[in-house]
């Protein structure tokens, strides 16, 4: 009816054709404009009927969206509304309807926990092998599937899934039932699991495991909770019969938790008790004294390490051990730390690094080239450092490659692709997160810089980063490393004397350049700013009328972002490595976390007792150089970047001169 009404004004008299071609172009823009409107509004409503289980809603926009590349999406959700009613063929048609997609692998393994349930495990069997992301429930289920008919080889993958994970699913209940019955899974097994989930600071699953175990060996629950909140009190009560299998497991629970606040105490209480526990019990609480000792930064980590023996050691024990001695200087302790490592740790690249360090400070200059010149092509900071160790003639190239218009453009025409960026521009970023990593999980890195181009043409900044970061071999650092909004970091930046190239390398880790970004913990933004510290920021900047609201505001958060950053860096003797720390951990942290001494700024970063403050610091200090070999700065030395970390001087304020910021010891 619109196309005739423009015929019409094509044969009115009066118009020209130039005129006519005019009022056609934006007749077209408005209608895709409506379009797309009535497409969006069509799709959200959709997702609210079968949120609320309004069917025939569901139904009605189904029929309106058939030509909509999110029609697949609303298929789903009618589908799985009534997936327990629904006929294999149905839920096979949709699956071969939309072959190699998010959705048909997530249908398939709706459809396959409702199998399990159902114990259909013919046709488990038949449907598993398709399935591609899985879990520990389904896992259970396949091998509940392959007992049921008699292939016993199942029987080895069923005690592999008890020692993994951090839960126990009610679908793998039944299977460790019967692998405890046929004695496949022991009772040690269920007592090294049950330490292992008390280390992952995990005491439901603990109590959980304790009802697999004989009536006899069943320990008080209550007990577990009295070793969870008052260990101390515990073990000075003599409530425990240590000549018990399960009373001695909660002493070294009980003592485990007092060593986690003071090392030291916790160990003055073990050694009166020890005598009473088996060398392995020994052993392994030993080395666990070792771990807390070692996270509180105490020299004595090193002696109780060796006390707990190589019975008593892992390799997350080992990195420990390894992070002392570089405190500590220990070279020869730091290697052998790494040698006693299992060959899949010793390869990575924290590891590969320190062992060349260790050798290359014990004169053995041949060893460490062969470990650094391999690693120094690696694109990552532990790479980085080795090509700087190695020096400018050695390193790596920084070669980027640029993908064609065409290639971005044959991208866009991706199903996949264009359903993801739908999904993004309704800001339903859970879904379309996932249907572009299914969509670019198989690429070359051809397509990957395609997908990447893509995604940063339309603002999707994070995956732009993330997919790029995926390539192999060719790589575009200008997409891994971007730098939207600089125009106003680059004001912000000035006005409080920092370091642009070190704001975007913590922009970057923060939040991608998500603009709306918000943290499981309430942090939001550019600069992810907490909510006490965006009040107390305000506070000092003497804004009247704060509105929390505001902090979501690009240009507020950036300024607060970077008044915060730079008030702490002040605070600590102007390191970004320490104020990097600090604007993740807090300041106090960051402090208690300086040696006697003073020490390399990596060893510093190597030994931070939180695993994500590590890896965030680590990651932070290595997007700087990239940002500043782009912003054509001369600081591009990761190692210069890293400086030395003065010695503990005293216990100042943690927030520059302000005991009242918010950050201190959060």
């Amino acid at each position: 009816m619109r196309m005739s009404w423009v015929k019409r004004l094509w044969g009115r008299t009066g118009f020209n054709w130039l005129r006519a071609a005019g009022v056609v172009i934006v007749l077209a823009v408005g209608m895709s404009g409506t379009a797309y409107a009535d497409e969006d509004s069509d799709f959200l409503a959709a997702r609210e009927a079968f949120r609320s289980g309004n069917s025939a809603q569901l139904a009605l926009y189904a029929e309106r969206l058939k030509t909509s590349v999110l029609l697949p999406y609303v298929q789903y959700w009618a589908l799985s509304a009534r997936l327990k009613d629904a006929s294999a063929d149905e839920i096979r048609d949709f699956i071969a309807r939309n072959t190699d997609s998010v959705l048909s692998d997530r249908l398939r393994g709706d459809w396959l926990r409702l199998l399990g349930q159902n114990q259909d495990w013919q046709t488990y069997r038949n449907e598993y092998p398709l399935l591609v992301k899985t879990d520990s429930s389904l896992q259970c289920y396949a091998v509940r599937a392959r007992l049921v008919q008699g292939e016993t080889l199942a029987l080895k993958d069923g005690v592999a899934l008890w020692f993994s994970g951090n839960d126990l699913p009610a679908a793998c209940s039944p299977l460790f039932s019967q692998l405890i019955a046929d004695k496949l899974i022991s009772d040690d097994d269920i007592w090294q699991r049950f330490r292992r989930a008390l280390e992952e600071a995990n005491p439901g699953l603990a109590k959980a495991l304790i009802t697999y175990l004989p009536a006899a060996q069943r320990l008080d629950a209550r007990l577990l909770d009295r070793a969870t909140n008052a260990p101390e009190n515990l073990l000075d009560n003599r409530a425990l019969a240590l000549d018990q299998r399960g009373d001695r497991e909660l002493a070294l629970y009980a003592i485990g938790r007092m060593a986690r606040k003071d090392a030291d105490t916790a160990a003055s209480k073990w050694e009166g008790i020890s005598h009473r526990f088996t060398p392995a019990e020994r052993h392994y609480l030993w080395g666990q004294l070792g771990l807390f000792a070692a996270r509180q930064h105490l020299p004595v980590a090193l002696d109780w390490f060796e006390r707990a023996t190589s019975e008593g050691m892992n390799d997350d024990l080992l990195g420990w051990k390894v992070r002392t001695a570089l405190r500590q200087g220990n070279w020869p302790a730091a290697q052998s730390g790494i040698d006693a490592m299992s060959p899949a740790a010793r390869n990575e690249p924290a590891w590969r690094y320190w062992l060349a360090r260790a050798y290359k400070q014990q004169g053995k200059l041949v060893q460490a080239n062969a470990l650094l010149a391999p690693l120094s092509l690696e694109h990552d900071f532990y790479g980085l450092l080795a090509e700087e160790e190695l020096g400018p003639a050695m390193g790596a190239p920084a070669i980027n490659v640029k993908v064609s218009s065409d290639e971005v453009a044959s991208m866009g025409r991706v199903a996949d692709i264009q359903r993801a960026l739908l999904l993004y521009r309704l800001d339903l970023r859970f879904d379309a997160n996932n249907e572009w990593n299914w969509a670019t999980r198989n690429y070359d890195d051809r397509r990957l810089l395609a997908a990447a181009e893509l995604a940063r043409q339309k603002n999707w900044y994070d995956r732009a980063i993330n997919t790029a970061n995926r390539t192999r071999q060719l790589h575009d650092f200008d997409l891994r490393f971007l730098a939207p909004y600089r125009d106003t970091a680059k004001i912000y930046a000035k006005q409080y004397g920092l370091d642009e190239a070190w704001v975007y390398g913590l922009m970057r880790q923060e939040s991608r350049f998500v603009s709306q970004a918000k943290s499981g913990v309430g942090a939001s933004g550019l600069m992810q700013i907490m909510p006490a510290t965006a009040r107390w920021i305000a506070a000092k900047l003497h804004l009247k009328n704060f509105q929390a609201a505001s902090i979501h505001e690009l240009d507020t958060n950036m300024q607060f972002g970077m008044y915060y950053l730079k008030t702490i860096q002040q605070g600590l003797d102007g390191s970004a490595v320490l104020a990097t720390a600090a604007y993740n951990a807090g300041p106090g942290r960051a402090r208690r976390w300086r040696g006697d001494s003073a020490m390399e700024g990596a060893i510093y970063a190597e030994s931070i007792p939180f695993s994500e403050t590590r890896d965030y610091v680590k990651k932070v200090m290595y997007n700087a150089v990239y940002y500043a070999r782009s912003f054509g700065q001369s600081n591009t030395s990761l190692k210069a970047r890293l400086g030395t970390i003065g010695a503990t001087a005293g216990t100042p304020g943690c927030g520059g001169e302000d005991e009242n910021a918010p950050a201190c010891d959060q």
